[in-house]
């Protein structure tokens, strides 16, 4: 379905068009009417249309203007004029600006069924042309000979004699290229969702296949605007534009072209490419050096993100901000030791901002990520060793290697890092059962000393009194002198029951040497006394 807007000062010429005209059986769908050309203009660059139906005469900005800007920035969007002024002038200009159609007022709603039904069947071939995908594998095995490609590739990246050109450029029915120059190069970014959701049997032939059907595209825009393209070993996509004297036109092309190619590839192939624009050079001895100057444009994508035309010229042409915290991966190994996520988060979000704000080199980008990975790794190894591999991935300084955006790091970073968080505490869970069952198993061994207290447990445990007390409080579901009374209650109804001990002399085994406190204790616990227990239980002493 594709979609169109009206663009008429007459209300009733807009309101007729929506009502007469069954949109969607003719395979539109019409997403707005405006009344003037500025408030179009506005709704275009924010919607896209495939289709403008456009009056000529309106206020504030005419059918023509309107075509005019349409035509510079949205090439791909076709417009149809509809005027009421049967003036050759006006055909004319409409000719030029490449108007689909120019048809005169007053028009009938059949008229305009047939127009729209011919409008479909153009925009349904230019798809068809694209996404036809027996036609691009028959193109694969027809493509340009490799020899030409090779030679174009090291032209343009190793540098090459101007006669030596001239007679390779004979040889394989180039045309001659003129000063200036300037290249252009694209990369892949991924291929979408085909590989996550395994549509079909994925592999290294789908990727190729969809690289090609990405670099026909880009031909069938390069042979518009007499581009020389070709693929470099890399699998990028390179072009090469000359003959263009004025620098500022030359880039307002190159930019052109590249959102174009841009649109067209995520339009019909549902994947993204990022666009490297070098700078511009007089001659060709000097075409390696642009060659790595569009290179490092492209590189800005691992900062700046994926699916955009990067330029070097506003890239390096900026001031950049302080570069990043030097201490970065060790306040972010801090964080994860001490288990603040949030801290840990936010301290990933901070330093990602900090290398896009200043625009660092690469590699630098890519050294600071691998410490971050190295002060990781250093915090897993402090862990113990039952918990160094319960349920965490593989973690390596290359692993930041896999990514072609900064962005792609952070994410992966965060994951890792709740991994280790979370086995960071699991870890400390198991540590602190361990004690606890430690301290239980002190009291059942040493419930007898009457000296024993709480200090003494937590100089045995090696924690102070506070923490001690909350985790075994959380442990035991006591405190330790409920859980401790408890314990020595327990083994004194085993002495009341099975043997023929005092009464004082059992407090004293339990840990009282006050027999009174002891029967204070025993009948606050039991609701009776240690002779009631006794008796109760049929066990009098002989």
């Amino acid at each position: 379905m594709y979609k169109a807007i009206i663009v008429d000062d007459e209300a009733v010429v807009r309101n007729g068009l929506k009502r007469t005209i069954d949109w969607n059986a003719h395979g539109f769908e019409l997403i707005g009417d405006y009344e003037n050309g500025r408030e179009a203009w506005e709704g275009i660059e924010r919607a896209k249309p495939d289709l403008v139906i456009s009056d000529i005469s309106m206020p504030f900005m005419d059918g023509l203007e309107l075509t005019g800007l349409i035509s510079s920035q949205f090439p791909y969007i076709k417009v149809i004029i509809l005027t009421g002024y049967d003036e050759f002038e006006y055909a004319r200009q409409a000719i030029r600006l490449k108007v689909s159609d120019f048809i005169l007022k007053p028009i009938t709603a059949g008229e305009i069924r047939l127009l729209l039904d011919k409008v479909r069947r153009e925009m349904d071939e230019e798809a068809r042309r694209h996404d036809d995908i027996s036609r691009l594998k028959a193109q694969l095995n027809q493509s340009l000979p490799l020899l030409k490609e090779r030679f174009l590739e090291r032209m343009v990246v190793l540098g090459m004699g101007k006669s030596q050109i001239e007679e390779r450029f004979a040889f394989f029915g180039l045309p001659p290229i003129r000063p200036g120059y300037l290249v252009l190069i694209a990369d892949v970014d991924d291929f979408g969702d085909r590989m996550q959701q395994g549509i079909g049997d994925w592999d290294g032939l789908d990727a190729e296949f969809l690289r090609f059907a990405a670099f026909n595209i880009f031909g069938e825009v390069a042979a518009r605007e007499s581009l020389l393209l070709f693929r470099t070993r890399e699998d990028r996509m390179a072009a090469l534009l000359s003959g263009t004297e004025d620098e500022g036109a030359l880039y307002e092309k190159a930019y052109r072209i590249a959102e174009e190619v841009k649109r067209l590839i995520e339009k019909y192939l549902k994947f993204t490419v990022s666009f490297g624009v070098g700078r511009a050079c007089r001659s060709t001895e000097q075409l390696p050096a642009a060659y790595k100057s569009a290179l490092a444009a492209l590189d800005y994508r691992f900062l700046l993100g994926k699916n955009r035309v990067h330029g070097i010229l506003d890239l390096e042409g900026q001031s950049p901000s302080p570069a990043p915290s030097p201490d970065w991966d060790r306040r972010l190994s801090a964080a994860v030791k001490t288990g603040t996520a949030e801290e840990a988060a936010r301290l990933i979000e901070e330093g990602v901002a900090e290398m896009k704000a200043a625009r660092i080199p690469i590699d630098a980008c890519f050294l600071q990520m691998q410490n971050a990975v190295l002060s990781l790794l250093k915090t897993l190894q402090e862990l113990p060793a039952d918990a160094q591999g319960d349920g965490l991935d593989p973690l390596t300084v290359m692993d930041v290697y896999r990514f072609k955006t900064v962005d792609e790091v952070k994410e992966w970073l965060q994951q890792a890092v709740r991994q280790i968080m979370s086995a960071i505490a699991a870890g400390r869970g198991h540590l602190v059962a361990a004690q606890m069952r430690r301290a239980v198993e002190y009291i059942e061994s040493h419930y007898a000393d009457e000296n024993l207290s709480l200090q003494d447990m937590c100089r045995h445990a090696l924690m102070s009194t506070s923490y001690f007390s909350s985790l075994f409080k959380q442990h035991t579901g006591e405190t330790f002198v409920e859980y401790l009374t408890g314990v020595r209650m327990a083994k004194a109804k085993e002495l009341l029951l099975h043997s023929s001990l005092k009464f004082y002399e059992i407090a004293e085994k339990v840990g009282y040497a006050d027999p009174n406190y002891f029967s204070f204790l025993f009948k606050k616990r039991t609701g009776r006394s240690p002779k009631e227990y006794r008796e109760q239980q049929g066990k009098e002493p002989t």
